[in-house]
């Protein structure tokens, strides 16, 4: 099978091309004053050399590299094509180019591009830049022909890089129109050079150098002028008007026969220029006008000659528009404009053979590993037949990799159904490539049609690539015949599929159906298959764990993860290891959570690779073990860890994770204000993943309200998610119905207390059957509050003794000291009756240690009537409106969103009747 992914294309015969740095051609015209604007420009962030096609832009800068003094700076070539839009594609080429001058420069970065889960171009550049600064010479990063680069996460990856450009890094981009990049604030800072049409026209001295010396015509200074004023000094218009004249009598009159504008002009002297070639030349420039790229072999299988590279050759040295692409003269491309008319002309002298050309394109490329050109040229040529197959052979590899299912799309959106349909295996992608989309219900269309398939062949074809069984089409009015390109796939289909089913009944929340279709894909699928098998045992872990069988979820994602590890899938099993902690910490085993974050943070130090997607995750899960055994430094410390620049790589889901991490410290610390504003950054950045959502941040902000004593806002909450005390217990509803029990328990009424009491006793049976430890000891906790709310103080530590003894071996603290004085007095009382005695002496002590972090203003800022007047976050945000600061600098500052600080300042103004920043701080210097 092909594999068209980011780490393969890195590996490529292609990359030899795109990362060759051109030669000056011996005899050039020298430019110094432009290589002097260079030499000067280097010394900034950006040079950008924009010019319409034609204008000498590459060649200069092989000139400026060629003149440059050995050993100043190194220089990374990347020559673009529209293939690079997609992120992973340039900025895996990015990082190939780079490693031409540092070769172990940015593997890290490759493993984030290389991630199942697509990740913020943050993210990815952060740790490129990390690794950048600490190198100790400077790089020269050469993107070439940017002008092909339309796609918009492409441009704000560059933005982000030369925003935080280090001053190890200088980046040249060549192209023919201004690039959408921030230029104005560039310009504004004197950080960009610019190289323009203006710049790059031949001067008449120029002008006269290359006509007569480059191209040998010997011209008097009167043709001279004319051609330069013709052309504007425009230097492919001057290097095609001299190919032109070579040979003429007529010279002057050739010259005054040609004016008007650059389309013209080149189409009037390319067709001069190519009258003037011989028939064998001639057909060779129209045969090979459909390829992006030359090689020998390949014009050789296109034209149905031997004498591709020879050719090549010999038009180089003719100066007949060939650029060679790499040092040995193997790869070769027509200058565009060149190429343009080129094919322009074949169209209208061979339009019959045209499809011809690309199909034996296409048959070259695929031949040589190169599915991308292949199945391009196949597409051209109108073969949708081979285009189908084409794709079938790459489609699992293109589906395995996130950002790869557009692609998959784009491909088969031109190919007709007819085709698609009468194949199993591409039918089984197309749908993978659906549900990655979030297009559920064309993908079961698509699994429909497949598995129609397996009904009518009973399993496999009998011989051959091609093999078929007829069936009729949807409307059972046109046979279809089947059809197989990738038989090791077929062979392993009704396994695929079913794999494919429970991906789409998980995406639709149908627990019992992702159930029943990876145990379905477990029982189908190869034994070596250990990608897929992988996914099916994680799919199987995450039905478990919606239905609240811990346990079962535990053992299923081990096996899933073991699986990738064989597969060598290490970043995934990695990113993997959070929710692995996650599961043994609801189940209670603390310790074992620890180790499992531990264990995957050494896995990837030693592969090499302390980077990997997942890593910050750990830290994060860390942190949160830390804060429950109330080692607070310990908790910061990780946090730290987790959003270190460039140290870390984010998942989707990092940044709201991180929020509430943040927000479970401040509450640990009293600062439940600042942990609501957290909560509330969380809900903005939250992104919905495939684990289960079991925590909710909108009940986990219901929490910090009842904390605060804003019970009728947390009441409010409950009517709006519709609980009730006697709903039916489900375990994706767990944590809610303990909120719920909470708000009841703070309402303190006989009724509520009646309520709360029958629930948590449902509660904790439930929990006790799932094996979910975590729940069961802040049940036990709660009931034991309720008996002391009702003054029974022995039935109170009666589950308070049951939940020390379960929270004792894992070391719980903050699930006993966050409930504050009430739970105080009742292990006091546990401690003097000798219940659990240790522990219950560790929580009391915990309580005493227990140092809120009020926010320090400077003297005399805060008066008493203030500080009562206003919440703790809202006295820190008027302390940092007195320092002069902005509001985004606030929200910077204090790690919350710009519309929360404008919310606090409002509340505030209200609060103090103001209306403006002024009269706020003169109130609090009053």
């Amino acid at each position: 099978m092909v594999d068209s992914t980011p780490e393969k294309a890195i590996s490529s015969p292609l990359l030899e091309i795109k990362l060759f740095i051109p030669r000056p051609r011996a005899g050039l015209v020298a430019r110094p004053r432009l290589i002097e604007r260079l030499n000067q420009a280097s010394a900034g962030k950006l040079t950008l050399v924009s010019a319409p096609a034609g204008f000498g832009k590459t060649t200069l800068l092989a000139e400026w590299l060629a003149t440059a003094k050995p050993g100043k700076q190194r220089v990374a070539w990347l020559a673009l094509d529209q293939s690079d839009n997609d992120p992973a594609f340039f900025w895996s080429y990015v990082i190939a180019a780079l490693q031409t001058v540092q070769g172990d420069l940015g593997q890290s970065t490759l493993a984030l591009l290389q991630s199942l889960q697509p990740l913020p171009v943050e993210t990815v550049l952060a740790r490129l830049l990390n690794e950048v600064g600490g190198l100790a010479q400077r790089i020269v990063l050469m993107l070439d022909d940017y002008h092909l680069i339309t796609a918009q996460l492409v441009h704000q990856g560059i933005a982000f890089l030369l925003d935080h450009l280090p001053p190890q890094l200088h980046v040249v981009i060549a192209g023919r129109v201004d690039p959408p990049l921030p230029l104005s604030r560039l310009r504004g800072r004197a950080e960009l050079a610019e190289l323009r049409a203006a710049d790059l026209r031949f001067t008449a001295d120029e002008s006269a150098a290359f006509l007569n010396e480059v191209m040998g015509l010997h011209l008097p200074a009167r043709d001279v002028a004319a051609l330069e004023a013709r052309t504007e000094g425009w230097v492919t218009g001057l290097q095609l008007a001299a190919l032109s004249v070579q040979g003429r009598e007529d010279i002057g009159g050739f010259i005054t026969a040609f004016t008007g504008d650059d389309r013209y002009i080149i189409d009037y002297l390319v067709e001069e220029v190519l009258q003037r070639q011989s028939e064998d030349v001639r057909s060779f420039l129209l045969q090979t006008a459909i390829l992006h790229r030359l090689s020998g072999p390949l014009c050789n299988a296109v034209t149905g000659r031997e004498t591709g590279q020879a050719m090549l050759e010999t038009l180089e040295r003719a100066n007949l528009f060939v650029v060679p692409l790499d040092d040995k003269r193997r790869w070769y491309r027509y200058h565009q404009l060149f190429a343009d008319v080129l094919k322009a002309r074949s169209r209208e002298e061979q339009p019959d053979r045209a499809l011809a050309l690309h199909w034996h394109a296409s048959e070259w490329f695929a031949r040589n590993g190169q599915p991308t050109e292949a199945i391009h040229h196949a597409l051209a040529a109108g073969d949708f037949e081979r285009v189908a197959s084409l794709i079938e052979l790459v489609a699992r590899a293109t589906v395995r990799k996130s950002n790869q299912s557009a692609r998959l799309l784009e491909w088969l959106k031109l190919v007709p159904d007819d085709l698609i349909r009468a194949r199993p295996v591409l039918s089984t992608y197309y749908a993978f490539a659906l549900l990655g989309m979030g297009e559920t219900d064309a993908a079961a269309v698509r699994l429909n049609e497949a598995e129609r398939w397996l009904d009518e062949s009973r399993g496999e074809p009998a011989s051959g690539v091609d093999d078929s069984v007829a069936t009729r089409d949807r409307a059972g009015a046109s046979p279809l015949t089947m059809v197989v390109a990738d038989r090791a796939e077929f062979r392993s289909l009704p396994g695929t599929i079913a794999l494919a089913r429970s991906f789409q009944a998980q995406a639709l929340g149908d627990v019992a159906g992702t159930l029943e279709h990876a145990r379905r894909a477990l029982n189908l699928l190869p034994e070596d298959d250990h990608v897929w098998r992988g996914g099916a045992a994680l799919l199987l872990a995450l039905a478990h764990w919606t239905s609240g069988d811990l346990e079962a979820a535990q053992q299923t994602h081990a096996v899933g993860i073991a699986s990738l590890d064989k597969a060598g899938d290490i970043a995934l099993a990695i990113s993997a290891a959070y929710d692995a902690a996650d599961l043994a910490k609801a189940r209670g085993l603390l310790s074992a959570a620890g180790r499992i974050c531990g264990q995957a943070l050494q896995l990837a130090l030693e592969h090499g690779n302390p980077a990997l997607p997942g890593m910050a995750d750990l830290h994060l899960g860390l942190s949160d073990l830390c804060c429950e055994r109330n080692d607070l430094e310990a908790a910061t410390r990780h946090l730290q860890q987790s959003e270190q620049p460039g140290k870390h790589a984010d998942l989707r889901e990092t940044p709201y994770r991180r929020c509430i991490a943040w927000a479970r410290l401040r509450q640990a610390r009293g600062d439940l204000e600042g942990a609501i504003d957290l909560l509330d950054e969380a809900e903005r950045l939250h992104v919905p993943g495939v684990v289960p959502d079991i925590h909710p941040i909108a009940a986990q902000k219901a929490r910090m309200w009842i904390a605060q004593g804003r019970v009728s806002e947390a009441v409010d909450w409950v009517r709006q998610q519709g609980l009730s005390a006697d709903d039916d217990l489900t375990y994706m509803r767990e944590f809610g119905h303990i909120t719920l029990a909470r708000i009841l328990l703070a309402q303190g009424d006989d009724r509520s207390m009646d309520k709360v009491r029958r629930l948590l006793e449902r509660l904790l049976d439930a929990a006790e059957q799932g094996g979910r430890t975590g729940s069961s000891i802040e049940t036990l906790v709660l009931q034991a509050l309720v008996h002391r709310v009702r003054g029974d103080i022995p039935a109170g530590l009666v589950p308070l003794e049951r939940a020390l003894t379960l929270a004792e071996a894992e070391g719980y603290v903050r699930m006993f000291v966050n409930e504050g004085e009430p739970m105080r007095d009742l292990l006091r009382h546990a401690s003097d009756r000798g219940i659990s005695g240790a522990h219950a002496r560790r929580l009391l002590a915990a309580f005493n240690e227990r140092a809120p972090h009020p926010v320090s203003a400077p003297a005399g800022l805060i008066v008493a009537d203030l500080a009562e007047l206003l919440t703790v976050r809202e006295v820190e945000i008027l302390r940092l409106i007195a320092a002069g600061m902005r509001n985004q600098e606030i929200a910077d500052e204090l790690v919350i969103s710009l519309s929360t600080v404008k919310r606090h300042i409002a509340n505030t103004y209200g609060k103090l009747g103001v209306s403006h920043r002024t009269e706020a701080v003169a109130r609090l210097t009053s």
